[in-house]
């Protein structure tokens, strides 16, 4: 069975994607499964490291793993036996754009197809869910050294999802924005919201939210306009063909 939780956005050390992440433990249907981390996107700092050990070790009763790609030596061997060996993989979430070109020098994309094949679950927040569609809605520009000024661009990701994905829905002019990259490109846009995520397994999908409010949308051009509709949360999986297309 193949699984993807993509989760919009919210602070893991605030607890503030708490009920979304014990979905995801529970999903692998085990006392206590192998999470593996990986955060190559912020840069692995300790406290990112330290927050997720927190929470999905001492908290949701996973045995914690960490995939370090940065400073560490790590042959290819070890880096595909740390993803195939673990139930759970977690993106964490940074600069999209030079952790896919990590990902990509040492085959960190190919071991992921892998273990998302085997039936590991993965899941992630922010450029830990825009890895897994096909592009996304990324402000990678920010992270560049003295960028006071910069602009969001469509980055090509995993493709395991054939969409494009915006996290973070809600804050800032992402809206605005990812109408403008829908309109440019005519792809269909899967837009979550902070506290919101979105679970595919196999051909169905759900939606998962944290925080009451919290939502997640479709977005797609239709007749030069721009449609934006509500995915719905329900309790039943739907089919995910109706999610992506027009």
């Amino acid at each position: 069975m193949k699984k993807i939780v993509a989760i919009g956005g919210g602070e893991i050390k605030n607890l503030e994607t708490i009920k979304i992440d014990k979905e995801i433990v529970k999903s692998t249907m085990k006392q206590t499964p192998k999470a593996l981390f990986i955060p190559t996107a912020s840069g692995e700092p300790k406290e990112y490291i330290e927050a997720f050990s927190k929470v999905y070790g001492e908290k949701l009763g996973c045995k914690v793993d960490v995939l370090k790609l940065i400073d560490e030596n790590i042959k290819e061997s070890e880096i595909e036996y740390k993803i195939m060996d673990s139930d759970i993989i977690y993106v964490g979430g940074g600069d999209t754009k030079t952790m896919l070109e990590i990902w990509k020098e040492k085959k960190v994309d190919k071991a992921l197809k892998k273990a998302w094949e085997k039936g590991t679950i993965l899941s992630g927040l922010s450029a830990g869910s825009i890895c897994w569609f096909e592009s996304g809605h990324s402000d990678s520009m920010s992270f560049l050294d003295g960028r006071e000024e910069w602009n969001y661009i469509k980055l090509n990701a995993l493709g395991f999802i054939k969409a494009m994905h915006c996290p973070h829905y809600n804050e800032d002019n992402r809206e605005e924005d990812f109408a403008k990259k829908i309109m440019k490109y005519d792809v269909i846009g899967i837009a979550i919201e902070n506290n919101c995520a979105i679970e595919f397994k196999d051909n169905q999908y759900r939606v998962l939210t944290s925080e009451e409010g919290a939502k997640a949308y479709k977005v797609f051009k239709k007749d030069n306009s721009i449609m934006k509709e509500e995915i719905k949360k329900i309790s039943t999986y739907r089919p995910l063909e109706e999610l992506l297309t027009k």
